[in-house]
């Protein structure tokens, strides 16, 4: 206490002063007009100014939760225009309207919205890490996907990670694909160096399609349903064996900005792996015998 009267005592005509600048300042804006108006107006300036940086920190701070809703919103409505014109092709008889598969598929399954938190688009095999794992309801074999179209599969899982095994990997990527409402279909193989292209082997000498069509998953395997977008067909040639074509595609993902992606959760891929399963340890069980 003594120390702080002291301190009152050596600087007490310093805050004498600021407290006749604070009274003289308030007498001068109060009771003149002008001078009013002036503060007035610089005083919504700078609150003006305060309220816009922060509604712009809020702003940037909320774009991981609106990246996160549009990359489902994007996904969700990729499938319900899918739907809908297989369901007008049912209906008008028009077998170029994508593939069939019934409105039902829009229940079947959820998606777990995920960030990436580690990506490589420059080597032979490409990995990707999304920051859901187990906990979340993730797990190996399961698809993922983004707003534009296929990212990969599923491959480890922990309680709150996973890695993923991209299109982007010359060894284990293998996905189902088709020639949008074509009906012909092969699968996707990446054999490095560009990120932005890929190639859809064995597709049958006789299937009719054009350069320019899009090529969609095929619905065929236990791990993406049909529909969901890979790219479009760039150039065609012939397989090594000239018994198939090979299709050169345009990724419709951005590998190299990849930030949000979806885990697609299919109740009914999940019965048929189990299925697939127990056929292939039955036959096993068979050539032992």
């Amino acid at each position: 206490m003594k120390n702080l009267i002291a301190f009152l005592a050596k600087y007490h005509h310093w805050f004498i002063f600021v407290l006749l600048e604070v009274a003289s300042g308030v007498l001068l804006f109060q009771y003149n007009s002008y001078q009013g108006s002036v503060w007035f107006s610089t005083a919504n300036a700078v609150v003006g100014k305060l309220y816009e940086g922060r509604a712009a920190i809020e702003s940037f701070f909320s774009l991981t939760k609106v990246n996160e809703e549009l990359t489902l919103r994007n996904f969700y409505l990729e499938r319900q225009v899918n739907e809908l014109a297989t369901a007008y092709g049912d209906l008008t008889k028009d077998t170029t309207v994508l593939e069939r598969n019934g409105l039902q598929f829009l229940q079947k399954y959820k998606v777990i919205p995920a960030k990436v938190v580690s990506n490589s688009v420059d080597r032979k095999d490409n990995l990707i890490t999304i920051d859901k794992g187990s906990k979340d309801g993730v797990a190996v074999d399961m698809g993922v996907a983004c707003g534009s179209g296929v990212v990969g599969v599923v491959y480890m899982v922990s309680d709150h990670y996973a890695v993923v095994i991209p299109a982007l990997n010359s060894t284990s990527s293998r996905i189902s694909c088709a020639i949008r409402g074509r009906g012909y279909f092969g699968y996707l193989h990446w054999t490095g160096g560009d990120a932005s292209r890929a190639y859809v082997e064995d597709i049958p000498r006789h299937a009719k399609f054009h350069r320019g069509e899009w090529v969609v998953t095929s619905g065929y395997s236990s791990i993406f349903p049909a529909g969901v977008m890979v790219g479009q067909i760039e150039k065609i040639f012939n397989s090594p064996d000239g018994l198939s074509y090979r299709l050169q595609v345009k990724l419709a993902t951005d590998f190299a900005n990849l930030r949000d992606v979806c885990v697609i959760n299919d109740n009914s891929i999940v019965e048929q792996t189990r299925l697939l399963h127990a056929a292939q340890d039955s036959l096993k069980a068979k050539e032992n015998l």
